[in-house]
């Protein structure tokens, strides 16, 4: 099955048409560094159009949509319709930043592409199987259930596609990994026999790790404290938490090239900022190490985990104690691509297996959206 994989962002449309069964990409184009809600609209436009261009004999026979927020509701691929479209935009404020962009990006696809089906695959769904200990907030009863509040998880597609692949290249389904994804936005995931058991990111993806331009963690009391000085309202605060604050807030960029670079000339801003951001990162891994009774493969993924080795380096220090030992020169000579997705960068000594595992959303999402036609197909017929 040709599955056309749109996986649209607050900034950027990446997309590939992809053989589900072979993996084989057949082509791809990716839009970044989009700047408003109307450039996103003609940038999906653009990619569409340029897929009718070159795929005119052999159209795609699937569009397959990474969707970030589903909610209760959606733990599966799911065929879209208007009714789906409908609940998937009423949960965008709880991801404003990027479920709106893939509900237009939908619509427009579904009015480029009319006769084929189109599938939703929801970066919530792998966290489903949280244990209701790291699911639930401690609030009362009757608030958690009148608005919803419980830890959602984000990421799912890349996590589970890590997850997947570690098992295959190290022949074993058993693993306790801690996944870290760590890209503009970041988060980390326990996972146990290819199961989510615990994950960084909340009800939204404000929780959890600094990221390009989130806060990650903060004191509630903090935010309290803003409203209450009259500074900032609800919206201001949503600005400030979403779009001004992590890496952007601390060194002005958010862009971990550009900081270790400003780091490396002695900028103190930046220098604190890497402090932070891996300081973070370990705590994450310890506390999941913890809730696992241990772990045997640590994975970094995502645009900065896998081409930072200095950040790489810095997550995993003063973690000798789980028995990881990080080997510096296979760490510093990592080069992913789509014929080696996979580095071991830890020592030949290390209890623990450190990986560099190349992220690949879009045959993810294809995948899942090929085997939920498939099932469709199966029961009607």
């Amino acid at each position: 099955m040709r599955v056309l994989a749109l996986n649209c962002g607050s900034s950027s449309v990446k997309s590939a048409l992809i053989d589900a069964a072979t993996g084989q990409r057949l082509h791809e184009l990716r839009v970044e560094e989009i700047g408003s809600a109307a450039d996103l609209q003609s940038a999906v436009a653009h990619v569409l159009d340029e897929y009718r261009r070159v795929t005119s004999s052999h159209p795609p026979e699937a569009v397959a949509h990474r969707v970030v927020h589903g909610g209760e509701k959606f733990h599966t691929a799911t065929l879209l319709d208007d009714a789906v479209l409908n609940e998937i935009d009423r949960l965008s404020a709880l991801a404003p930043l990027h479920n709106p962009p893939a509900v237009a990006a939908i619509y427009q696809a579904r009015q480029s592409l009319p006769d084929v089906p189109h599938v939703g695959v929801f970066d919530t769904a792998f966290h489903a199987t949280l244990p209701e200990c790291a699911r639930e907030y401690a609030l009362a009863r009757d608030v958690r259930e009148r608005f919803g509040i419980r830890r959602f998880g984000f990421h799912g597609i890349n996590h589970a596609h890590v997850a997947s692949s570690v098992a295959a290249y190290l022949k074993d389904d058993r693993l306790r990994i801690v996944c870290c994804h760590l890209g503009n936005g970041a988060s980390v995931t326990a996972i146990e026999g290819g199961r989510s058991v615990d994950t960084s990111m909340g009800m939204t993806p404000l929780e959890g790790l600094i990221m390009g331009t989130r806060a990650g963690d903060v004191d509630p009391g903090v935010l309290l404290q803003l409203l209450r000085s009259g500074a900032f309202d609800v919206d201001r605060l949503d600005e400030l938490l979403n779009k001004r604050s992590g890496l952007k807030g601390l060194t002005g960029s958010n862009d971990m090239r550009e900081i270790e670079k400003r780091a490396s000339a002695g900028d103190e801003d930046c220098r604190r900022a890497i402090a932070l951001y891996a300081y973070r990162i370990r705590k994450y891994i310890g506390a999941y190490a913890a809730a696992m009774g241990g772990v045997d493969v640590i994975a970094f993924t995502g645009g900065v985990g896998e081409h930072s080795a200095l950040i790489r380096m810095r997550s995993v220090e003063r973690l000798e104690f789980l028995g990881i030992a990080l080997e510096e020169s296979r760490n510093n000579a990592v080069k992913l691509s789509a014929d080696r997705a996979i580095e071991l960068i830890s020592h030949d000594s290390s209890r623990v297996r450190l990986l560099a595992v190349r992220a690949d959303e879009e045959l993810a999402i294809a995948r899942e959206a090929a085997r939920a036609i498939d099932s469709t197909r199966a029961q009607q017929a």
